[in-house]
């Protein structure tokens, strides 16, 4: 029997923060912000900005830089694919959920550029059966159409069910429910009793692909 999970990119399968920590003192270096730069770049991309002009711009102020925001984020886009990485024992759960049966794929928003990029020198896009990047469809999530491309890539219809795995509850967690699917919360917070709209929540992607094995063998 083919099972479907889909995989949320940033935050889940890759550890976008640490590689973000990585371009923040590249940055600083390179512009001479020294430490409370670096500081205050993490604590700018902590906050949550609904997009990366708006963080460029916001750091182009704030530094009182030449270079134009624009510039800056265009960069940023080049660099940050050469600093993420999938850890090798997800790509081994990976593979191990396609060897079981599942059929497996990646939805994720983001920039063409940058979110192809990721796929590509990290392997994942060779490490599943498809993938949808919200930038070259013209949707994001939690839009289902979105959800519906990453299905048929892989082979699959919403309509047969499946799972949706991410970090964010709104684009994540609610755009699986309107897809039809169960999902998985991936909560690096840890907040144990915290109410929530998922099917189930973890800590890692690992224990997720854990919880789908443990699935799989009961149906």
């Amino acid at each position: 029997m083919r099972r479907l999970v889909l995989f949320d990119l940033d935050g889940t399968l890759i550890d976008l923060d640490a590689a973000f920590a990585l371009w923040a003192e590249e940055f600083a270096e390179e512009h001479r912000l020294g430490h409370k730069g670096v500081d205050h770049l993490i604590k700018l991309n902590r906050d949550g900005l609904p997009h990366r002009e708006l963080f460029f711009a916001k750091v182009r102020e704030r530094f009182r830089l030449s270079t134009p925001a624009a510039s800056l984020w265009a960069a940023y886009r080049r660099r940050m694919p050469r600093l993420v990485k999938c850890r090798a024992e997800v790509m081994t759960g990976l593979a191990e959920l396609r060897a079981a049966g599942w059929r497996v794929g990646i939805i994720t928003n983001g920039t063409p550029d940058n979110q192809m990029a990721k796929l590509q020198r990290t392997g994942l896009a060779e490490a599943v059966d498809g993938y949808a990047v919200s930038g070259l469809e013209g949707i994001r999530k939690p839009d289902v159409g979105l959800f519906e491309i990453a299905a048929q890539r892989c082979g699959m219809r919403l309509a047969e069910g499946g799972w949706m795995v991410g970090d964010t509850l709104a684009a994540d967690v609610e755009g699986g429910r309107r897809a039809g699917l169960r999902t998985v919360w991936i909560d690096h917070t840890v907040r144990p009793g915290e109410e929530h709209p998922a099917d189930h929540a973890v800590s890692d992607v690992m224990q997720a692909i854990a919880l789908l094995h443990e699935y799989g063998s009961r149906s």
